[in-house]
């Protein structure tokens, strides 16, 4: 038997605790933290699972936290630093002991520096990038979604500019600033994107599409678009408008060999009575190829995340829940070798989550 600690942040004031037993397949609500006003997204340390950063997506004034964490999920806040800009929705640990978080409201872009340790931020010589107004697409301005460090750079969709910014680091930590950038479908509106075997896989959210292309050596500013797919299910009820908004991609294992492509739908207007879909995807030979459509009862998935995050034991599984509705938070369990879905714990205490970390008990 297996326990796992599942942490989930939300639009709330704190942070919410669930145990999952894999062998009973129950999900238990078990406390909540307080944090800051909307820690919306929530991440592990990338190497020190004690340790855990969130976002608080607040307007206008943004903010980054910093918690240790229990081996049960037990959270306490050490420090706090701003943002720098308005409603931050991502945030990430890096490889170097900084931490890099957007601003989808005011279009900007921030790397702090940790001082002594990876819990307490020094915002001296960290500088606030900003991006530019598009002159295409339909969102007139920059809206970046999401930090994904491949190698040195940081990689950053903007949903307003249809581009994925790459940022260097200038010199001294904190200082970085855009060297390149790799385009992106106008009008797509890129949101999250992830590396598989040196291939970009990104979620377009005005879109609703995914894409595949051969990641570009730098400086090059892009590479062609190898296969496009759309992720909206077949069945679209009248009224209906869809949203992409998450990607995972677990890395292979022996009982999961296929790396197959997770993609969460968003349905903001009428909702099927099913739910949104979660729509799996395989690359066969550069081509997306979409082998299931799972619907799963709930409402704008936006917080998605696969039990690898964990370690052993926890590949099997994937969470995820709505931000509209009252479906709550569900587990499913990845089947015919990762193809497939199906629900096997559900948890509605708290009516809506948007973003998760797994944590091995």
């Amino acid at each position: 038997m297996v326990n796992f600690t599942i942490l989930a942040g939300g639009y709330t004031s704190f942070i919410a605790s669930y145990m999952f037993n894999s062998e009973t397949n129950n999900l238990t609500y078990l406390n909540q933290y307080i944090t800051g006003g909307n820690p919306s997204w929530i991440i592990s340390h990338p190497t020190n699972k004690s340790i855990l950063y969130a976002v608080n997506e607040n307007v206008p004034t943004g903010a980054l936290q910093s918690f240790t964490v229990e081996p049960e999920g037990a959270l306490t806040l050490v420090d706090t630093a701003y943002s720098g800009g308005s409603g931050p929705p991502y945030c990430g640990g890096l490889s170097t002991g900084q931490v890099a978080i957007v601003n989808y409201g005011s279009g900007t872009a921030r790397v702090i520096p940790t001082t002594t340790d990876p819990l307490h931020f020094s915002t001296d010589g960290s500088t606030i990038v900003t991006f530019p107004v598009p002159t295409t697409g339909t969102q007139g301005v920059s809206e970046p979604h999401m930090i994904y460090q491949y190698g040195e750079e940081l990689l950053i969709p903007d949903k307003g500019n249809d581009k994925i910014w790459r940022l260097g680091q200038n010199g001294s930590p904190g200082d970085f600033s855009v060297h390149g950038q790799i385009a992106q479908p106008i009008g797509s509106g890129p949101r999250h994107t992830q590396i598989y075997e040196n291939q970009l896989y990104t979620i377009h959210e005005l879109a609703s599409t995914l894409t595949l292309q051969d990641f570009p050596a730098y400086p090059n500013s892009s590479t062609p678009i190898i296969s496009n797919v759309s992720i909206v299910p077949h069945y679209q009820p009248a009224g209906s408008s869809f949203a992409a908004a998450e990607v995972l991609i677990p890395l292979p294992t022996a009982e999961f060999p296929t790396p197959y492509i997770y993609t969460s739908n968003r349905n903001t207007g009428v909702q099927d009575p099913r739910g949104d879909t979660i729509a799996i995807f395989e690359n066969v030979h550069n081509q997306l190829v979409l082998r299931n459509q799972v619907y799963t009862g709930l409402n704008q998935i936006r917080g998605m995340m696969h039990g690898q995050q964990a370690g052993e034991g926890g590949e099997g599984y994937i969470v995820a829940a709505g931000s509209a509705g009252t479906a709550g938070v569900k587990v499913f369990k990845r089947t015919e070798g990762g193809a497939n879905l199906e629900e096997v714990a559900v948890n509605a205490e708290l009516p809506t989550r948007t973003s998760f970390v797994w944590l091995k008990q």
